[in-house]
């Protein structure tokens, strides 16, 4: 389990078709081989790791369900380790497992330095995106602002463009999206109890 709180940006080194090697400082501190760690929201297992740099293999599954395919050296990644029961729950209650991929339609800066981005979701999430509600983007709890049914759209404070990749992202990109897994569980609770 994770929060979506990005604990560092990290850069890519490397990646093929079953491997990806990110630049990092934070957060090879405590992730030994076998640790779990979110890369854009993506929960990965580390499979080698040396003082600044993680490794992880990436499974055709990974690459198919999320916007892995557009990653390329250079490009920053976000990164957060597990959470601890014994750490503060800042953001939301996120697992690592995407639920699917975004296209970013709007992205508009405001005068304060935060931004106002819009994201399409596939239709099969559209559902769980409420006002008000938690959805985690490339690996960042946000709060939906609004909703139009086809998109969402959050509020981005300038800490949050600064320290993420969300403060690179552009018009067009594609993100990986996690839903709110409490609605998932309760829309499962609900149809179980209607069947």
């Amino acid at each position: 389990m994770f929060t979506g709180i990005v604990e560092e940006r990290g850069q890519v080194r490397e990646i093929g078709p079953a491997r990806l090697s990110v630049r990092c400082r934070t957060v090879t501190a405590d992730s030994p081989v076998g640790a779990s760690v979110a890369v854009n929201g993506v929960c990965l297992t580390v499979v080698d790791r040396e003082e600044e740099h993680l490794g992880f293999d990436l499974s055709e599954e990974t690459l198919r369900r999320t916007s892995f395919s557009r990653l390329a050296e250079g490009h920053p990644v976000n990164l957060e380790r597990p959470l601890t029961l014994s750490s503060r729950l800042g953001g939301h209650l996120v697992q690592g497992h995407v639920d699917g991929v975004g296209e970013v339609t709007l992205l508009e800066r405001g005068s304060d330095g935060g931004a106002w981005m819009s994201v399409r979701a596939p239709e099969r999430l559209r559902r769980y995106l409420v006002e008000k509600g938690s959805v985690c983007v490339d690996g960042v709890s946000l709060t939906v602002a609004a909703t139009d049914g086809v998109s969402f759209s959050v509020a981005l404070i300038p800490h949050t463009l600064d320290v993420t990749t969300l403060g690179t992202t552009r018009v067009g990109d594609p993100v990986n999206l996690e839903v709110d897994v409490i609605a998932k569980y309760v829309e499962a609770l609900v149809d179980g109890r209607r069947a």
